[in-house]
């Protein structure tokens, strides 16, 4: 980061609080391996099912090519940490005035995107801006470098969250055959996240709006394009135009849809009202 704070797995739009508290049923009962001994058989299940959710032979073909599982993530997935700081230690290193300063910059550079964004989705721009900066330092981050493809292919095969994951492995490829990204711009975080709001390839799909008009829904490259699927992703989950957003308004149940870790929740909503500030 360009910003010099200690930096925290974000694991936004929902993905901390689901894989930690959904319970895990009997791996007896489901499709699933407890190491890469079956990963390749599994695969082929998979594929024998993916026309179903409209996934093509040629997008399987590009998307899956060369997929193999990957010991690694799975590591990573068993050695998570949940982080136990107070909200003044956490917005203190998350949130510093550098990174406020440069929210406030972007928020002028990009002023017609954020007030088009506003008006048509009902949501603040502060808000929006208040989690892309803390997302990835405003895209300077860049999400991470793994294989989505595979790393979700990984976790749906791997019996501790396969039905969640297999979801994600659907929205991969999903993200694939409508032509958003191709497989080999497919990177990011290892669980998944796209781009510079950290959206994982199931919100992608459904919430991903193309607001450049070039064609295509792109949450790495494109800003105006990360900035309305931000918005729509709150609009869609119940932002109420004009309500607020601090603790105990009506907004912040939303914010907290976005990610339920109550520092981070928090420091949204305040890192937002200090965006407001420098306005």
């Amino acid at each position: 980061m360009s910003v010099s704070v200690a930096r925290f797995p974000t694991f936004s739009v929902l993905m901390l609080a689901l894989l930690m508290l959904a319970p895990a049923p009997a791996s007896a009962q489901r499709d699933c391996g407890e190491d890469g001994s079956g990963f390749s058989a599994w695969l082929g299940r998979f594929k024998a099912n993916a026309s179903q959710y409209g996934i093509s032979q040629r997008t399987l073909a590009r998307g899956l090519e060369g997929v193999s599982y990957d010991a690694g993530i799975i590591r990573l997935d068993r050695n998570q940490k949940s982080f136990k700081l107070s909200f003044e230690e956490f917005y203190a290193r998350r949130a510093g005035a550098p990174l406020i300063k440069r929210g406030a910059g972007l928020m002028k550079k990009h002023a017609d995107v954020l007030a088009r964004m506003e008006r048509e989705f009902g949501v603040p721009a502060s808000v929006v801006v208040a989690i892309w900066g803390l997302e990835t330092n405003y895209g300077s981050d860049k999400g991470g470098k793994m294989s989505i493809v595979r790393s979700v292919a990984t976790l749906a095969y791997d019996c501790r969250r396969p039905e969640f994951f297999h979801k994600e492995l659907v929205g991969a490829l999903q993200i694939i055959e409508k032509g958003d990204m191709t497989p080999a711009e497919m990177v990011g975080g290892w669980a998944g996240e796209i781009g510079q709001t950290q959206f994982l390839p199931s919100a992608y799909v459904k919430y991903g709006i193309d607001y450049d008009g070039d064609g295509r829904r792109d949450l790495v490259h494109s800003i105006p394009d990360v900035l309305a699927s931000t918005a729509n992703f709150l609009k869609q989950h119940g932002w109420q135009k004009g309500q607020g957003w601090m603790p105990g308004e009506p907004n912040y149940a939303i914010i907290k849809d976005w990610n339920r870790a109550e520092v981070y929740a928090r420091t949204i909503a305040v890192m937002s009202m200090k965006l407001n500030e420098m306005r």
